[in-house]
Formats: C-alpha cells, structure tokens, sequence
C-alpha cells in the first residue's frame, strides 16, 4: 500500500470510534481483492464519530484527510458551516503536524463539491449515497475529490489512502467496499490513467 498519509469529539472534541459493522466490498481495486457492495446494516447502523488511532510517523499529508474525514463526518451528521466545522477541527490536538493545505483543500471542496461527488459516485455503489454510514461516506468524498481534483496524486495512491482511512476509521469490511467503489469510479474520472495501467499490465502479462 501507497502510504501518504483529532480526536474528533467526545461530543464535539473527540474523532468518531471505529464503526463495528461489517460489509462486502464492491470491485476488486489496487488495493485489494473485493467482493460486491452488499449487507449495509452494520454500516448504517454505526453512527459515531471516527476516532481512531494515531501512530507515530504518519505524513503530513495523511494526517490532513484524517482531520478532513472528522470534518466531513461532522458536516455530514450536523451540516454546520464550512468555516465553523474548519474552526473547530484547527483545534484539535495534533493539528499542527498536518498538511494545512490539504486539509483545507479536501474539506472546503468536498463540502462545496459534494452534489457532484455524490453523482460519480452513485454509479458504483448499492444505495443512495445519504444512506451510507458517515464515515464511508467521508471517506468516498474524500477519495472521488482526489481522484477528480488532485491529477498530480497516482489513482492508486489516491484509492490506497482512501483505504486506510476506512480500516483506521471504519466498519469491519467497510475498506473492501471503499475499494471497490474507488477503484470502479477511478475508471470514470481518470480514464486514460486507469487504462494505461491496465495496458502496463497487460504487457507485463499480468492478468
């Protein structure tokens, strides 16, 4: 796996816990080997906030969509302002080590993209996107905002992280689903990209 890398609240000031449900996946991805998007009761039914744990030796970069992640669950669950959800995750401990930019980036355009995020991503998931859990949801926006906005960022990479975002804050199996929904809406926004890997491949002759 690619690495790149608030305790969203108790509250208001602790990161949501690791959701316990479990899920099967979409289409297999970069990342792993997957299963069809199916049995959402566990995602659903976990609505707490993504607290999770924070090792030594994350990047900048991945620390800016965690605190991101905490953000949109935020939004997602209270619809506050841009600005005051961007206000309070600043607060947080550990902001400082995050890349600020980023943070800034993934949370502001999610939030004003999200119409159009939500419409590529419908295509590949099994609901309405409203009805995945928070946290999925999150993670989803934030990986369709990368793959759409961040050209400089490989596909991989960008599904890879999205990954890791939904093992440390997700449900069970919910990174399974997170690839494969990834990795089908890679081929959408990234096309030529996702295509000139496969043709790599091919050459390689890999299946």
């Amino acid at each position: 796996m690619n690495p790149e890398s608030t305790t969203p609240p108790t509250g208001q000031d602790a990161p949501p816990p690791r959701e316990s449900g479990s899920e099967a996946a979409g289409a297999s991805g970069p990342a792993e080997a997957t299963s069809g998007p199916a049995k959402s009761a566990g995602r659903t039914a976990a609505r707490k906030k993504p607290a999770g744990r924070r090792p030594q030796g994350k990047s900048p970069r991945r620390r800016s969509r965690e605190f991101a992640l905490q953000g949109l669950y935020e939004w997602l669950l209270s619809g506050s302002e841009a600005g005051v959800i961007d206000a309070h995750m600043r607060e947080q401990e550990g902001f400082d080590k995050c890349d600020s930019a980023h943070f800034d980036a993934l949370l502001h355009g999610c939030i004003r993209d999200a119409a159009a995020l939500d419409a590529a991503l419908a295509r590949h998931v099994d609901r309405r996107t409203s009805a995945l859990s928070p946290v999925e949801h999150g993670v989803l926006l934030i990986g369709a905002w990368e793959l759409s906005n961040c050209l400089e960022i490989p596909y991989k990479v960008a599904i890879n992280e999205a990954v890791e975002l939904a093992k440390e804050f997700g449900g069970t199996d919910g990174h399974k689903y997170v690839n494969g929904v990834l990795d089908k809406t890679a081929g959408d926004l990234r096309a030529v990209e996702v295509e000139a890997a496969r043709a790599a491949r091919r050459g390689a002759g890999a299946p």
